[in-house]
Parts: structure tokens; sequence; C-alpha cells
């Protein structure tokens, strides 16, 4: 780096000089910090510092090099400064085509930017709750499409194409599956008064000589439940079958994160996935596999194919700098109270409407009945009263996990980053909506 003490003397006098260089020093003493300890910071960054380091990393790329005579067909060309701009400067990517992990000759700067973002994301996992993780990567991929490589990995480790899928109405993780040329069995759930579940006896019965992986699910809307990741982990390792684990939304729960350590404790957990924009209020695009096993995350970026975009992976590096540790444990405080908040909340709505709360384990979000209600004029007025992320279900919809539930029902979220403000405009407007859509 340059050697500003020296180069500045003579300039104004030392004494001014001196404490000039101590803020300067001060001010970028995180980044030292980082590059020295390879972990998460405890308290997030100003805007500025890490505006400052990626912009850093950003003019180590060969497309920064001004007496460069760049003649490839990909050498981060592009239209306008606006789309240099718009990727943070990062136009060159990261990966090879041998890995994803693999570092970028053209690309230096992204390239420690990856591994910086692979080393934050694990040390970040640890110590949200599974410290048995040996190793992470950020991938620039939402969760369908990772849990599509995590299975193509159990495929090519095993030679086999069977997988065995606790069922989730959700099309991405079904989608990435199927693009990996898996064969899925879908296990039907039973529905246990209000909670919507999976009996692990029925995963059992379900696997065979040409199951390679059973996909379990932490996180999804109620009715249904988080699987028994711990008795599946169990059964996966007495059957000799991978265990993926699709936790889409769950680091932000400390009870999740214990459950997924839990599970390796007992027994065989291969590949966990969880969505960056979901946990780390990030845009979408990304997301982090983690294992506790090296050589499984190893397999999974050897399986992307070529290189890749780094925006997904930037966006998660300067998420985590700018809460930090400290920062994202406030954050996570703060979604268990407003979920408590929430659950208040609907209950007295649901009281005053003839209604009731679902009794259902879900640490994130809360549903309540409409059996007085229309549901899809519920859902349609919520929307229009600018109310964004419900779900309104009826009995048979797609979404309810099971055949036929016993009512249609609402869910509303609580997750990291919804404010107190949120979560009370939006009961208000649901008690007005429901007042005027009596069945």
């Amino acid at each position: 780096m340059i050697d500003l003490d020296r180069l500045l003397q003579n300039t104004i006098p030392d004494h001014i000089l001196n404490r000039s260089m101590l803020v300067l020093r001060t001010k970028l003493k995180p980044i030292r910090l980082l590059l020295e300890q390879r972990r998460l910071p405890e308290t997030g960054w100003e805007d500025d510092l890490i505006q400052f380091f990626l912009t850093l990393l950003s003019w180590m790329d060969t497309d920064k090099d001004r007496e460069g005579a760049r003649i490839g067909e990909r050498e981060g060309r592009v239209a306008a400064p606006v789309v240099s701009d718009l990727a943070s400067g990062y136009c060159h990517g990261v990966g090879r085509s041998g890995s994803l992990r693999a570092p970028q000759p053209k690309a230096g700067g992204a390239s420690i930017a990856h591994f910086f973002a692979d080393k934050l994301a694990l040390d970040m996992l640890r110590r949200c709750g599974v410290p048995n993780y040996e190793s992470a990567a950020v991938l620039p991929l939402a969760t369908g499409m990772a849990i599509g490589l995590a299975a193509t990995v159990a495929r090519e480790e095993t030679g086999k194409r069977g997988v065995v899928y606790p069922r989730v109405d959700h099309k991405s993780p079904m989608k990435g599956l199927l693009l990996s040329g898996m064969k899925v069995k879908t296990v039907e759930s039973v529905v246990f008064g209000d909670a919507v579940r999976i009996p692990v006896a029925k995963v059992a019965e379900a696997l065979d000589e040409e199951t390679a992986a059973v996909v379990s699910t932490t996180t999804f809307f109620p009715p249904r439940e988080s699987d028994d990741v711990k008795a599946i982990a169990k059964l996966a390792e007495d059957e000799g079958v991978f265990h993926i684990i699709n936790n889409a939304y769950g680091v932000q729960s400390r009870q999740i994160m214990n459950q997924i350590q839990g599970a390796i404790d007992a027994g065989r957990v291969d590949i966990v996935v969880q969505s960056t924009d979901k946990n780390f209020l990030t845009p979408v695009g990304g997301s982090i596999v983690a294992s506790p096993s090296f050589e499984s995350v190893e397999h999974v970026a050897q399986i992307y194919a070529g290189r890749a975009s780094a925006a997904p992976i930037i966006q998660f590096l300067a998420a985590v700098l700018s809460t930090g540790f400290t920062g994202y444990e406030t954050l996570r405080d703060k979604q268990e109270e407003n979920r408590k908040l929430l659950q208040t909340k609907l209950k007295r709505t649901a009281e005053r409407h003839g209604e009731r709360v679902l009794k259902v384990d879900n640490p994130i979000a809360a549903a309540m009945t409409l059996q007085n209600h229309n549901a899809k004029e519920v859902g349609f007025n919520l929307y229009s009263s600018r109310v964004t992320g419900p779900r309104v279900l009826e009995k048979t919809d797609f979404g309810v996990c099971c055949e036929r539930y016993h009512s249609p029902y609402i869910t509303m979220n609580a997750a990291i980053g919804s404010t107190e403000s949120d979560i009370l405009q939006a009961i208000r407007r649901l008690a007005k909506v429901l007042k005027e859509s009596k069945s």
C-alpha cells in the first residue's frame, strides 16, 4: 500500500500530519482487522468505509488496467459507466469454468471479495447457532437453484437419482430438483390438530434402493411445520443417503439454527441451503450453501457451470459488513419481539371477528382461520390496502401442503427486518378488511 506517512512529509507541519494520519488509520482500522482476522466484525462498518473497501478491491481487476491490451471475448467491457456502477465495478464476475470458488486471473479483486464473503458467511452461520459447519460458500443463485446443485452433488456421489421430499407446496425447490435430473418422490403430510407435519416413519417408508437423498425443510408458512431434521438426520445416517436441508429463511431464527445443530450432532447432514435476501437483507438472487463437510461445499462449487455474476456475492459482503455480528443479533432480537407482537395482535383481531389463531409451531410466522370470511376477498382487499406478504389460501389450494386443510386461512410473517410499525399497520388494515368481507 502507499506509504502516506513518508510521501506526505514536508507538506504540512509534522504535528498536523501526525494528527491527520491518526484519523486516517483509525478510519481504516476495520479493514486492517478484517484482513488480519478474516472474521465477521463485531460492529458494522459505516457505508463510506464499505464503499471504499469494495471500490479498492474492484480496482484490482484487469478491466481497470488503463495500460492493458484487452483482446479476449470476455474482458469486463461495459456499454456505459452506469452499467459498471450497477455491478459495483465487478464486471469480470467470479470463478472459473472448473469451480465457482477458483480465483479468476482477470478478477483478482473480485476473487478476494468472494474469499471474504465465504469466510464471513461461515463465521456468521457458526455464530448464529451451528458451530459444526466446516465450510460455506455464497452462490449467485437463489435457494431453488442452489438445492438443484446440492442434489446434483448427491447424484454424482451416489450414482442414484431418487429424492425423497417431504411435501412442501413450493415450486422453486421442486424445479431445482427436477432440473438436476432427479426423480422426486413426495411424502404426503398428515394434519395433527392445526399443524401440517410429515411423520419421519413415512419418510423412512419412502426410501428405496434408488434413493440418493432426502430433502427436508425447516422454514415454510403455517400451518406447515418444520420437518424433524434431527430424526431425518439419524435416518439418513442409518440408511446411507444424502441429507439436504432447505433452510431458506432459518438463519434469522435461533430455534431453527439450534435444530440444525442438533441434526448434525445426531446424524447425517450433507448440505444446508439458505437465502441471502431472506436472512441478510440483500437483493434477491443469492444463497449460501454450508456443510459440516468441507468436501461437500467444494463439490457444489465445482458443479456450478462457468463463471458467475459477482453481484449477489458483493451484496452479501456489503450487508454483513454493514450489520456486523452485533447488529445482526439485534435484528434477530427484534424479529423475536415482533413475532410475539404479531401473535398477540392477530389473536385479538381473530377473536373480535369470529376466527382463531392456528396452533402451529413457527418462530417466524403466524396464521389465522378465515372460516367466517370470504378468503379470496380478504386477500384481494389486503393487497389493495397496500399490505404485502400475507398468504390467503382456501382448503385445497396449492400451498396448504396437504390434500385438504380444515379451514381457509391467512398467514402473516414477522420476518427479520420487519418493523413494529409494519405489523401494527398490517393488523389494523386486516381488521378493516375482515369487517368488510364477512361471508
